[in-house]
């Protein structure tokens, strides 16, 4: 599936299913699911321990809770993501292509080869 199949996708499910929420709305349901992924995160990979029932989490399902807001907002919004992070990795491409490779905190055992 094609990140402009997904947004396709989601757009049809809304609009079958009642329609979007207002954007406003969205960005707080995208606060709230990012805040349920950084949970799981936080007792798997870091330093607390999952609860009872947290223990059946499922990370990929956090994830693609917040994809589906986010294309909720580009669709709303008229954003092609598909363009948008096309842009977005030739911004990043131009601004970090080596500082990435010079930053020491990311060398693991040996600096990057080039």
């Amino acid at each position: 599936m094609t990140i402009e199949d997904a947004q396709a996708l989601v757009d049809d499910w809304i609009k079958k299913h009642g329609g979007y929420f207002s954007e406003l709305t969205n960005l707080a349901v995208l606060t709230e699911e990012v805040g349920e992924l950084a949970r799981i995160i936080s007792r798997k990979y870091g330093d607390q321990s999952f609860k009872d029932k947290e223990a059946e989490a499922d990370l990929g399902d956090e994830l693609a809770d917040v994809l589906w807001v986010v294309m909720c907002l580009a669709n709303q919004t008229g954003i092609d993501l598909t363009q948008a992070l096309e842009k977005n990795v030739q911004k990043k491409t131009k601004r970090d292509s080596t500082r990435h490779k010079e930053n020491k905190k990311l060398w693991k055992q040996k600096p990057p080869e080039n």
